[in-house]
C-alpha cells in the first residue's frame, strides 16, 4: 500500500494532518499580514478571514477527522472508504482556496465551495449513525447543522444578502466548537482519566459525573451559539455563557485533575477543558461590561478549543495507529504552547500597550505548537499501523 493511499485510508490521518498544516499556514499568513504591507486576496476584511478560517477551516478539519474515525467505532458501521475520504478532503481544501481567493471569485461560488463540506460530512456520518441511532450520538448531526448555519450567516453577509450577520456567524461558530467540547470532552476526559487510574489498580476516588450538572453544562453550551445566531440581547447570551462556563469548571472539579500531573496525554485534556470553561465565564462577564470581549473570545478559541482539538487529535492519532498513548516530547511541549498562546492573546486585547508584541507572541506560540505536532506525528499519518505487540493495548 502506498503512503498516499494509506493517508486516505482512515479519516484521522488526512484530516488531522490537514488541520495541523492549515493551523500553521493560516496563522503564519496572518502574522505576515500583521507585520508587512502584504495584501490578502480575500474579499473579506483580513480579521474576518482569520476568524473564519480558524473556525470553519481548522475547526471543521478537526471535526471531520474525529467523526470519520469515532462514529464507526460507536456504531460498528463500515468506515468511510478511500474514495470518500479523498473527496471530502478535496471539498474541504476547495473551500479554503475559495475563501482565500474570494477577492477574485464570485461570492456565490465562494459560498458554495465553502458550505459544501459539512453537509457531505454530515450525510456520511448519518449513514453510519443510523445503524445504532443512539440519541446521544445522533445529536451531533444537529450540532453540525448549527455550525453550518453559522457559516451560512457569514456568507449571507459576504454575498450581500444581509448586512449584519457575519459577526454573529463567526462568534456562533466558535461557540458551537466549544459546545462540541462540552459534549465530547465531557465524555472522554473523565473516561480516559478513569481508565488510566484503574490501570494503576485504583478502585476508589475515580472521576465522577453528575447528570443534573452535565445537563446544565451541555444545554447552556448548545444554547449559546443558537442564541447568538438568533441575535438575542447581549444580556441573555452573556448569562448563558456565564452559567455554561461555570458549569464546565464545576464538572472538571470532579474528574480528578490532580492525578494527571506528569501525564501530558491526560492533563492536556483537563487544562483545555478548564480554559473552555474560563473562556465562557470571561465571555459572559464581558457581556456585562466586566472585561474585554475580544480577549475572552481568544482565550476560549486558542487555549480552550485549540488546546482540546490538539489534545484529541494527537491522542486519537497515536491510539488508532497502534502507538502507545504517551505523548512524544514535542507534542507535550505543544500542549504547553497553546495555553500560553491563549494567555498572551488575552493580554494583547486587555492591555493596549501590549497589543502587537503579545499578539505576535501568541501567533508564534500557536505556530510552534502545530509545527511540533505535525513533525512528531508525520510518521503516524503516513506510516502503517504498528503491530499489536508494539502498540498501545
Amino acid at each position: 500500500m502506498s503512503a498516499f493511499i494509506r493517508l486516505l485510508g482512515e479519516g484521522f490521518r488526512v484530516f488531522f494532518l490537514s488541520a495541523g498544516l492549515y493551523a500553521v499556514a493560516a496563522i503564519g499568513l496572518w502574522l505576515v499580514w500583521l507585520t508587512t504591507p502584504l495584501t490578502l486576496p480575500t474579499a473579506a476584511p483580513p480579521a474576518d478571514w482569520h476568524a473564519h478560517e480558524m473556525v470553519f477551516g481548522y475547526g471543521a478539519a478537526a471535526l471531520g477527522g474525529f467523526f470519520l474515525t469515532a462514529v464507526p467505532n460507536w456504531t460498528g458501521a463500515k468506515a468511510a472508504r478511500h474514495v470518500f475520504i479523498g473527496a471530502a478532503a478535496a471539498i474541504w481544501l476547495a473551500g479554503r482556496i475559495a475563501v482565500a481567493w474570494s477577492g477574485h471569485l464570485p461570492p456565490a461560488l465562494v459560498a458554495a465551495a465553502d458550505l459544501a463540506f459539512l453537509p457531505v460530512l454530515g450525510a456520511k456520518i448519518a449513514t453510519q449513525l443510523i445503524r445504532r441511532p443512539k440519541p446521544q450520538n445522533v445529536m451531533f448531526l444537529a450540532l453540525l447543522a448549527i455550525l453550518w448555519a453559522a457559516n451560512l450567516s457569514v456568507h449571507l453577509e459576504w454575498t450581500g444578502v444581509t448586512g449584519d450577520t457575519a459577526r454573529r456567524g463567526l462568534y456562533a461558530g466558535l461557540y458551537l466548537l466549544a459546545a462540541m467540547i462540552a459534549v465530547l470532552g465531557g465524555r472522554i476526559t473523565p473516561a480516559f482519566t478513569r481508565n488510566a487510574m484503574t490501570r494503576t489498580g485504583r478502585e476508589a476516588g475515580l472521576p465522577r459525573s453528575f447528570a443534573p450538572l452535565d445537563a446544565v453544562a451541555i444545554a447552556t453550551a448548545i444554547a449559546l451559539p443558537v442564541a447568538t445566531l438568533a441575535a438575542l440581547p447581549e444580556a441573555v447570551t452573556g448569562a448563558i455563557a456565564l452559567v455554561g462556563g461555570a458549569a464546565q469548571i464545576a464538572r472538571l472539579a470532579f474528574w480528578r485533575p490532580g492525578f494527571t500531573w506528569g501525564q501530558p496525554i491526560l492533563w492536556s485534556l483537563h487544562l483545555s477543558f478548564a480554559l473552555v470553561g474560563l473562556g465562557l465565564v470571561l465571555t459572559g462577564l464581558a457581556a456585562f461590561g466586566l472585561g474585554n470581549p475580544v480577549a475572552a473570545v481568544h482565550l476560549l478559541a486558542i487555549g480552550g478549543v485549540g488546546g482540546m482539538t490538539l489534545a484529541v487529535m494527537s491522542r486519537a492519532s497515536l491510539g488508532h495507529s497502534g502507538r502507545p498513548l504517551i505523548a512524544p516530547r514535542p507534542v507535550a511541549i505543544a500542549y504547553l504552547c497553546l495555553p500560553l498562546a491563549g494567555l498572551s492573546r488575552w493580554a494583547a486585547s486587555t492591555f493596549a500597550v501590549l497589543y502587537l508584541p503579545a499578539t505576535l507572541t501568541a501567533g508564534v506560540l500557536w505556530t510552534a505548537a502545530f509545527v511540533l505536532y505535525v513533525a512528531a506525528l508525520w510518521p503516524v499519518f503516513w506510516g502503517p499501523r504498528l503491530p499489536a505487540e508494539r502498540g498501545a493495548p
